[in-house]
């Protein structure tokens, strides 16, 4: 078997296996690697760049709506869980405790961080004391811990990273339209940075952040047909006001408990971005948050070789001051397929060829990773052809989520018709559902299938429950989920 077809059969058929499929391409393209603890892993250099240029793209997003980053202890106090009943009910299977240091038993136990509403609920009740001090709109990137029993690298890991939003306002109509903003944040940032088409929507009571009043959320379709949760935002009411004592003085002298938000997005974004655009020879990476956006390939034999690098590197230089993400591959101990394959393999939306005809021509061929088409084109213009191209690739690949989500999104009736489709279907459920939390856990226990949302814009409206037959409340779907 030559160099260049092993490198791509060594990742698993899609159809075959797609859990393994999965572990072979973050292995292969070197995103990750994993770590000597339990369900954590490494974020290698290739990884760590993907989530530091998500990273980025929201931070600018939250700081254009007035957002600041603060940072808070990753230790929370027992007795802070203790004051929301429901918040540590939702929390407490998951909690690691430090019971001891410096070889001594420590007098009340610290939980490292799962999430932060305790102990900036605690801090928020020292710093507001006036209608003022409101709105506090503050978003922290941080680590966080949560003991999973069933881990998989970026989907559900042990400690994963994040950013969690958490505000205080006057009102609850403002606390309202703060969990709404976010939640259109994520939606326009997954589909317009990522390529991820998403469903947005309202948890049912049973799916709600533990403490919250209300969690809405954005659900994304993954090639194997199951649901990724791509984000959250809660309003959290004054829950966790009364629960700290986050008090103001209103505009009439008269003490008020906030309302406050929480919404978060996690590293699991990039989990979900493999999903759903990776195929059988490997990543599919989307143009704005790849590391490599155009890869150079200097192309021909020994004798035009310094010629064409030259101009290659020429070409680079032009490119990288115009802020596209480019690098040269002139090795010469491995052929120009094995460079191909390689490539693919790491998602680079972009290969771009040159050899002495093309030199000779003034021109260069720029071929897509995830069409496959090949575009010659003239050197003059290959900063505005490759901006073009690029723009059209993130094109592609949100077309081509959607038309997959629409390919696999079906519409039942009854629990019988969802059983029979998830035993021979895969993707997402559109049902109806009264409301019960018990017709909700039936679907569960015989389907497999979760609630994801209550979608704000459904397919159809349905009409019936499709356990028990009476009115149907809202229009639901489900899926099965990582």
């Amino acid at each position: 078997m030559s160099k260049e077809k092993q490198f791509v059969t060594e990742i698993t058929p899609q159809s075959e296996d797609f859990s393994r499929w999965y572990i072979d391409v973050i292995k292969k393209a070197e995103l990750m690697d994993y770590s000597p603890v339990r369900g954590c892993i490494v974020f290698r250099p290739e990884g760590f760049e993907i989530w530091e240029h998500m990273r980025d793209e929201l931070d600018r997003r939250f700081k254009e709506t007035g957002h600041r980053n603060a940072y808070f202890p990753m230790f929370i106090p027992e007795s802070f869980f203790l004051k929301e009943k429901e918040h540590v009910e939702g929390f407490n299977p998951e909690l690691p405790w430090v019971t001891e240091a410096g070889g001594e038993k420590l007098e009340e136990r610290l939980a490292i961080r799962p999430t932060s509403e305790t102990i900036i609920g605690h801090m928020y009740s020292k710093w507001v004391q006036s209608y003022r001090d409101l709105p506090v709109l503050i978003n922290q990137w941080a680590n966080v811990v949560r003991w999973e029993k069933r881990t998989l690298p970026f989907l559900r890991t042990t400690e994963f990273l994040w950013q969690e939003g958490h505000t205080a306002h006057e009102l609850e109509s403002e606390a309202r339209e703060e969990t709404n903003r976010m939640l259109e944040i994520y939606r326009d940032f997954c589909e317009n940075y990522l390529a991820i088409p998403v469903i947005m929507g309202q948890k049912t009571p049973s799916e709600r952040f533990a403490g919250a009043v209300d969690t809405y959320s954005i659900e994304a379709m993954m090639k194997d047909g199951r649901a990724v949760q791509a984000g959250t935002s809660h309003y959290l009411g004054t829950k966790f006001a009364v629960a700290f004592d986050i008090k103001y003085l209103d505009r009439e002298n008269t003490q008020q408990f906030v309302h406050t938000t929480s919404w978060g997005v996690s590293t699991r974004l990039m989990g979900a971005m493999i999903m759903v655009h990776g195929d059988d020879r490997g990543l599919v990476l989307p143009p704005k948050v790849a590391p490599t956006q155009v890869v150079m390939i200097p192309i021909g034999p020994p004798k035009t070789r310094e010629q064409v690098v030259g101009r290659v590197d020429e070409l680079y230089a032009e490119l990288k001051k115009a802020g596209i993400r480019v690098k040269v591959d002139d090795r010469t101990d491995v052929s120009p397929g094995w460079k191909f394959n390689e490539y693919e393999m790491r998602g680079v939306p972009l290969r771009l060829e040159l050899g002495p005809r093309d030199m000779e021509n003034g021109q260069v061929v720029l071929v897509s990773r995830v069409t496959g088409e090949k575009r010659i084109v003239q050197q003059s213009s290959l900063k505005e052809e490759i901006e073009r191209m690029l723009a059209d690739i993130h094109r592609d690949m949100l077309e081509r989520a959607k038309q997959f989500r629409t390919e696999h999104s079906y519409s039942v009736e009854t629990l019988d018709e969802m059983k029979a489709l998830f035993e021979e279907q895969r993707g997402f459920a559109l049902a109806g559902w009264c409301g019960s939390d018990a017709c909700e856990r039936q679907v569960k226990e015989e389907t497999g299938a979760t609630s994801r949302n209550i979608p704000f814009e459904p397919a159809e409206h349905k009409t019936t429950c499709l356990v028990c037959g009476e009115k149907a409340e809202h229009s639901v779907v489900f899926a099965r989920a990582y």
